[in-house]
């Protein structure tokens, strides 16, 4: 025996929200009849649970209280939504008995004899008998006509469906949405499903899947539209919008133009609509519709270091500050702020971004700062500046170049040395990653170098440092994850003296955990650091998920700085610890416990970090 099903009656509801157990209501409604719901054991351990959920005599028994005639109307209406489950999982025969008070539910007069004085609760008793589970034997794609036939014919079989494998509902359902999906990355914007006709054999107990589908035709982008209230010059949105022109028609171009609005930093939201139909020329209609951001943010953090004391920075920053997607940023921290006002840090600096500039995709990043470093390494009054251009370069790539320029005092003890330097930044990041603050999988990468002229003294050398980070999701659900990362740095041609804060220093939260910051490395006849001209450091992490939002992380740091331009491995400092994280909306919170395991004179015994988001 063959039944034919349509796509409506293949797409029902296969569960209902999840319900609580029932219960009959401590105190009867007046004019209700209190019941009490049995749903006997399937046989089937998987589907017990999704029926119950499903079942609206189980689901409605105290929060929608119903008369005689409500609760056999109830239990009537319950036997497509079980229906609808066992066809989610693939049982096509099934047969449902319900009986209310021992009667069958559509038993004549049932309801007015409950009405008359029946017991109360009343008992309702559900059976569910399964049969047999279904496979699925044929699958077939057909175009609704001749011109559609190459762009069906070249969709293959659809994904997730396997012939052989049980006959459930939402493989079907999802594999035609795959089907749309295909034909639109192909090109095809109107693609749709003209029928879906499902024929499940009793006789055989199989099931065929038939789809006839509309391709439509093969489409370019027109010149996009823009709506919305936006203080955003429309030019630069459409220097941005416009690359879609003439475009075969493609999902994912289409998202990556809405991304790269959004990245400039303006908006709020930026949503973007496909029109139904294709215009005079053929061309599908594009509107991007967008919302401005705040024009003006603030905002302030404080910290406390145990050593050192309180901490602060407070910003402003303006948004779209010329009508271009502007960005400027003044910025003010002071830390250290202890008893001794000598060693305390500050740094004023102003930072602007000016995006969609040539081509839409590069930005102008213009950077000041005016800063006082008191460190354990060296001390530094300086003024520093730069320009820089950056570039994506596809979805992963970022270059950046440009001038930088610093001058100043360095030097320790009061003993301060003038100093000039331009250089030219040389840069480059790659980002395959999912997530900023806790990535799960994917590659990191970033590599700096940075020509520099001594302008006071002559000559010049050369900083070049690259780090790279990769994270591996052991058990595919993001629930243990290992995490790697090596960083080498290198001062190439350092012949004459580099100022201190060029130079290389390991140890602390960002580095080798365990030890103070900048700690590891040569030292001065007082025992101070030193820096030196090479880098080396690794990091292995393993996160696991322990319960809910907690997580708990082990970690082992290594560290070296030579004195010679090649990285060295004579002196590393090794450290290693365990964490607690939790999750939270902007990110997981930090906190690492650390010890040394080769300290150098004058370490501590251990070293403890707090921050938001990973440590790498």
């Amino acid at each position: 025996m063959l039944v034919l099903l349509t796509a409506p009656a293949l797409g029902q509801p296969n569960g209902q929200p999840p319900a609580p157990d029932v219960a009959p209501a401590e105190i009867p409604v007046p004019g209700t009849l209190p019941y009490v719901t049995t749903l006997a054991p399937t046989g089937v351990e998987a589907l017990d649970e999704p029926l119950r959920e499903a079942s609206r005599l189980v689901r409605l028994a105290s929060e929608a209280p119903v008369d005689a005639f409500g609760l056999v109307s109830r239990a009537l209406g319950e036997v497509p939504l079980l229906d609808a489950v066992l066809r989610a999982e693939g049982y096509w025969a099934g047969q449902f008995e319900i009986t209310i008070a021992g009667s069958p539910a559509d038993a004549p007069g049932l309801a007015q004899r409950l009405a008359d004085g029946a017991a109360t609760p009343v008992p309702v008793q559900v059976q569910v008998t399964p049969g047999p589970r279904y496979t699925l034997r044929r699958i077939t794609l057909r175009p609704d006509a001749p011109a559609g036939a190459a762009a069906v014919a070249a969709l293959g079989a659809p994904e997730g469906l396997e012939i052989g494998a049980p006959a459930r509902t939402g493989p079907v359902l999802d594999a035609e949405s795959g089907l749309l999906d295909r034909l639109r990355v192909a090109g095809y914007p109107l693609a749709s499903v003209v029928d879906r006709e499902v024929l499940v054999n009793h006789e055989v107990q199989a099931m065929d899947v038939i789809w006839i589908l509309s391709p439509g035709p093969a489409a370019s982008f027109a010149p996009p539209e823009i709506a919305g209230d936006t203080a955003v010059s429309q030019r630069l949105i459409a220097r941005i919008t416009n690359r879609l022109s003439g475009q075969p028609y493609a999902p994912a171009t289409l998202e990556a133009t809405r991304r790269e609005l959004l990245a400039l930093g303006a908006f709020d939201t930026v949503r973007v609509r496909a029109g139904e139909r294709l215009d005079e020329a053929g061309r599908l209609p594009v509107t991007f519709t967008m919302t401005d951001r705040p024009r003006n943010a603030a905002g302030a953090t404080l910290a406390y270091e145990t050593n050192f004391g309180p901490s602060a920075t407070v910003y402003y920053e303006r948004r779209n500050v010329f009508g271009n997607a502007e960005r400027l940023r003044l910025e003010a921290a002071a830390s250290r702020l202890g008893s001794d006002t000598d060693e305390a840090n500050y740094r004023i600096g102003a930072n602007l971004r000016r995006p969609g500039l040539i081509d839409g995709r590069t930005s102008l990043v213009l950077d000041a700062a005016v800063l006082r470093e008191r460190l354990v390494a060296y001390d530094r009054d300086a003024i520093t500046t730069s320009a820089l251009l950056e570039r994506p370069f596809g979805d992963r790539w970022v270059l950046q170049s440009g001038p930088t320029f610093e001058t100043g005092r360095i030097g320790r003890d009061g003993d301060m040395n003038p100093f000039t330097l331009a250089g030219l930044v040389l840069g480059a990041r790659y980002d395959s990653t999912e997530d900023l603050l806790d990535p799960r999988s994917g590659l990191r990468g970033t590599i700096n170098v940075v020509p520099y002229a001594d302008i006071a003294e002559g000559g010049g050398f050369v900083r070049a440092i690259g780090t790279l980070r990769t994270y591996f999701d052991l058990t595919g659900s993001g629930g243990t994850v290992l995490a790697l990362r090596g960083t080498v740095g290198s001062l190439v041609g350092a012949d004459r003296a580099v100022p201190l804060d060029k130079r290389f220093y390991a140890g602390g939260g960002g580095s080798v955990r365990g030890y103070a910051y900048q700690s590891i490395g040569p030292r001065d006849a007082q025992g101070r650091p030193d820096g030196g001209s090479s880098l080396v450091e690794g990091s292995i992490e393993l996160r696991q998920r322990v319960s809910g939002a907690f997580g708990m992380v082990a970690f082992l740091d290594a560290g070296s700085v030579g004195q010679t331009e090649t990285p060295s491995f004579d002196e590393v400092r090794m450290g290693a610890g365990l964490g607690v994280r939790y999750a939270t909306a902007i990110g997981p919170l930090r906190l690492d416990v650390a010890i040394p395991l080769n300290k150098q004179d004058g370490d501590d015994g251990y070293g403890l970090y707090v921050g938001l988001g990973q440590a790498f």
